[in-house]
């Protein structure tokens, strides 16, 4: 039997005697696409960060192929796309790409690079500084620095917000790659084309989970909450 690509037992986040996510059990395998659906403040996003390790848990555990959350393996193991994207000051669109590539030993990273570039609708912003980037070429960054080196597990939230119909084009692409590829995609979002494509929904509430059950017996409209 496989290690799972994600586990959570008991994993709980408070903020003093606020509660934001959980008690929350949640298991995803290899290779599996899983949507993640809830109204805002439903924990979605504190899920998502504490998976990717930036988050630290109030109470329960989390592993990642294993390895705890936050560790070096699960670090290497996972990549992490925010709602928010976040730039060095002082790094070009390509040098950030280089910097990420570089740090997890990516093969021939170079030609992966310009492709991703190409598709995004960046070639020509590759010598700019993304901190200069309007709100929909920053998200368009992020989604090329998250998919520039190799991965296990990609954590997505909300990546659609700003994109035009090219970045949400290149995008769904780049999920059928990943997925293609053996990864495992835990990604929150509204968008109805990636809940289609994917395998499993695991709604959330309040901080818990109100359905986790195979996208072809839901009802999406009535998870899917503006």
């Amino acid at each position: 039997m496989s290690t799972p690509a994600l586990t959570a037992a008991g994993l709980t986040k408070t903020y003093g005697d606020l509660p934001a996510s959980g008690p929350l059990d949640l298991t995803v395998t290899p290779g599996e696409r899983v949507v993640m659906l809830g109204h805002n403040g439903s924990g979605k996003t504190t899920f998502l960060r504490m998976a990717a390790g930036l988050l630290e848990a109030t109470a329960g555990t989390m592993s990642v192929f294993g390895h705890d959350v936050g560790s070096i393996e699960a670090r290497a193991a996972t990549s992490f796309l925010g709602d928010t994207p976040v730039f060095y000051d002082d790094l070009s669109m390509w040098e950030h790409l280089e910097y990420i590539a570089r740090l997890h030993d990516t093969a021939d990273w170079e030609h992966h690079a310009a492709d991703l570039l190409d598709s995004l609708g960046l070639s020509e912003r590759a010598d700019d500084l993304p901190t200069t980037f309007s709100r929909g070429l920053r998200q368009k960054a992020a989604i090329a620095i998250a998919f520039v080196r190799p991965f296990e597990l990609l954590l997505v939230d909300e990546p659609f917000v700003g994109l035009d119909r090219t970045g949400r084009g290149a995008l769904l692409e780049l999920f059928r790659l990943a997925h293609g590829q053996g990864a495992a995609l835990v990604v929150a979002t509204h968008e109805l084309t990636t809940v289609s494509e994917s395998d499993r929904i695991v709604a959330l509430r309040d901080g818990a989970v109100i359905y986790d059950g195979l996208v072809a017996d839901a009802d999406v409209d009535a998870l899917v909450v503006h």
